[in-house]
Order: C-alpha cells, then structure tokens, then sequence
C-alpha cells in the first residue's frame, strides 16, 4: 500500500545498509519528502553524514544481527529500504551469507514486527542462470523477496554514478598515477544512473499503489562501453591515458591477480559480471514519472582537473596506505 508523507509524526523508513553511497542520497530524499529516516549501520560514525540532517537517525547494529535484532531496529516504522550489497567477497563476508542470508533474516524481522513494505534495491541482471556468483546471489534474494508475502518492490540499478562513486572517481583516480590503463572487458556496456534518479525512484515506489509487486530496471539516458566510459573521464578531467584493453581470457588473469590485493579493485567474479550487459531491456514504468538525468551533464561537474590532489590521497587510503 502507499505509504503518505505527513508533517506530524513523520512515517518512519528504515534504511538497511543505508550509510553508503544510495542510503546518503536516499535519506535527504526522504527528509525532504516529508520522511522520517531510520539508518540501520554497524558503526554509528559510517551515518554520520546523514545524521546531520533532521529527521535521520542512525541505529547501530550488531556485526551479524539476528532476526531479534533486526526486529527491535524496525519496531515503529512503516516500510523498509534494503540497500545492502557487496561487490567482492572476503573471507566470511560472502554473497550468500550478505546478499541472500541477510534477506532471510530481514524478512524474518519484518514479519515479527508487523512492516508489510519492503523495497529492495538489488542490481541489473540479476538472474539464477547468470555468469558470476555476485549476480546469481541477488537474483537468489529477489527470489525471497517475492515469496515473502510482504508488499514488495525490486529496483535493478545499472551501475551508479555521483560525486561520491566509486567507479567513474575511481579510474579518475587510477588515471593521476598510471601511465597506462589496462582494462578489462573494454567492450563490457553500461547504462549508469545517476544516485539522485535511484533515490527518487525508491521514495516514488515508496508513495505509489502500483509499484507494490514491480521489479523495475533503473538506467540513465545513454549506454556505453567502459572504453567509452574511460575516454571521457579523461576528457572531463584533463588527464588522459592510453588504453590498453583485454580480451577475456586476460581480463580473468587480471582479475585473479587484483584478488590478491589487500582491498582489490575487481576480482576474477566482477569480470563474468562484465559478460552480461548492464543495459535495461525493458522501459521504466510511466508511475515512476522519471526523467533520467544524462551523465554527459552530471560528471563533468565533479570530476575537475582541480582535483587531481585530493583524488590521489583517497585512492592511497582505499589502498590502505
């Protein structure tokens, strides 16, 4: 069912894993919807950001939270946003244990206390027959997520651009202090959406009859190859570099060597994600009332030669130097 901002007292929307990258977009959505946020984190600083804004609260979770815990978390909300996810495994922080366990557990609490609204932000080409594990994993939890029996949305984001992203920052970054870039999956397509439109899309599934029971493919105006990708934020940031791009046998090798990294950039996994286009097959539903906004517009804005320093230092620390 809808669920109506108010003034007074504001409905209450839970974010799980909502101190990231969406959750920080998605909470000043809310807020200025007329929301109330509840941001479910392991560590109360990681929603720090957030919590500066009125009506965000943040709620700190044990490492591994149970049903039990999960459900004292919820206890006076109205609907839930799970936007938890992983990109590489390690050691126990698995795809079935984060993306599939996880969803188990938090349908579970969702049960136990009395929330009916679930939307879940899983990821474009989820699919149980997909090549990489990372994609059958999400696909496993969206399948729970539609034998719940709760009022459920699915939203498949394409890759996420923003001011805080990491992927068109990252090879930004990588492009200040390599010479070279060797690429995997040069050919791979990407249909990126900006982390506003995500937001904007949960608060409207949030607020519309009709999204109740969607799965809804979320991408921006254009799509692109990754070699594309990587030749205009050379262009926007003033810093260009050769290319040199891998067929797939390499782009495995490669792969398999960042694994060994202390925080690796992409694994052997991330490369059979790249085999299957991250580009929508279906349009978005007119209820969304979305317009994307273009890429060509956003990046440029944030990613300025002036720059270059600061980037530099971030891509250090997610070295772990």
């Amino acid at each position: 069912m809808p669920i109506p901002p108010s003034t007074s007292p504001r409905p209450v929307i839970v974010l799980v894993g909502g101190s990231g990258f969406i959750g920080q977009a998605l909470s000043r959505q809310l807020t200025a919807a007329g929301y109330a946020v509840r941001v479910l984190t392991r560590r109360e600083s990681l929603a720090a950001a957030e919590a500066v804004l009125p009506d965000v609260h943040a709620w700190q979770l044990p490492r591994q939270p149970d049903a039990a815990a999960l459900t004292a978390a919820l206890q006076g909300a109205v609907a839930v946003v799970n936007l938890v996810g992983i990109l590489h495994e390690s050691g126990r922080t698995t795809f079935q244990r984060v993306h599939v366990d996880g969803v188990a557990t938090l349908i579970a609490a969702c049960r136990a206390a009395g929330i009916t609204r679930l939307v879940q932000v899983s990821a474009l080409g989820a699919s149980s027959d997909a090549p990489s594990a990372y994609l059958r994993s999400k696909a496993a939890a969206e399948a729970l997520v539609r034998a719940s029996g709760l009022d459920w949305t699915i939203l498949q984001p394409s890759v996420v651009f923003g001011p805080q992203d990491r992927f068109l920052n990252l090879f930004a970054e990588l492009a200040q202090v390599m010479p070279v870039l060797v690429l995997a999956c040069p050919g791979a397509r990407f249909q990126p959406v900006y982390v506003e439109d995500v937001a904007q899309a949960v608060v409207r599934a949030l607020q519309v009859g009709e999204a109740v029971g969607a799965t809804v493919q979320l991408g921006g105006r254009e799509v692109f190859t990754l070699r594309e990708l990587i030749a205009l934020v050379g262009q926007w940031t003033g810093v260009r570099r050769p290319v040199i791009g891998l067929g797939p046998s390499l782009s495995l090798l490669q792969g398999a060597l960042m694994e060994l990294l202390p925080v690796p950039l992409m694994t052997r996994d991330n490369v059979r994600s790249m085999e299957v286009p991250n580009v929508c097959t279906e349009p978005l539903p007119d209820w969304l009332a979305l317009q994307p906004a273009s890429l060509r517009l956003v990046v440029p804005a944030y990613l300025r030669p002036e720059q270059g320093r600061a980037r530099y230092g971030r891509l250090r620390t997610h070295a772990g130097r």
